[in-house]
């Protein structure tokens, strides 16, 4: 197996840290979800929980966000239901998902 430190032959080489699903809906509570109102913006702090890594000079990182990822985790009708495992075909829409990074919305990464 390839070592990503010591081979050099590996330009592009990604290595995923953290891989949770994080549900807008419960954004505020666990136990209240509640729908986003689209194109409104809103802050979430995601937690990597015990995730330490040292990046060295050169090394970049990758943060994807996305609204679903099926077939990993079920479909997500992109629209507020009740309940998503009794959504129906026609609750499922089509959804573009936005990550401002300006000075008034800055999208950051922050170390401890």
């Amino acid at each position: 197996m390839r070592n990503p430190e010591t081979d050099a032959k590996m330009p592009g080489y990604q290595l995923m840290m953290a891989n949770d699903v994080f549900r807008g809906r419960f954004r505020t509570s666990f136990e209240k979800p509640e729908p986003l109102e689209p194109g409104r913006v809103y802050e979430y702090a995601i937690d990597l929980h015990s995730v330490d890594h040292v990046f060295r000079r050169g090394h970049r990182m990758m943060v994807q966000v996305q609204s679903t990822w099926f077939p990993l985790i079920d479909r997500n009708p992109q629209i507020f239901v009740e309940n998503i495992f009794k959504a129906t075909a026609g609750d499922f829409k089509a959804a573009t998902q936005k990550v401002y990074r300006s000075a008034k919305y800055p999208s950051h990464l922050r170390c401890r």
